[in-house]
């Protein structure tokens, strides 16, 4: 992994969840979503299986 990501273990903000949700919504990659919210993926993965949204994987 090239990057690394400074906000280990973070706990998620309520604006940050809703950036997420919108995020998600309008159809963005993880990869995506990942740089736009300075997060690991597996941490917007983990947060969007948690509240139940579908993330668009890159092909």
């Amino acid at each position: 992994m090239a990057e690394k990501f400074e906000r280990h273990r973070q706990s998620w903000r309520p604006d940050e969840i809703q950036k997420l949700h919108t995020l998600a919504k309008k159809g963005m990659a993880l990869k995506a979503i990942s740089k736009a919210m300075t997060r690991s993926e597996e941490s917007i993965k983990q947060r969007a299986k948690e509240d139940g949204l579908s993330i668009t994987k890159l092909r």
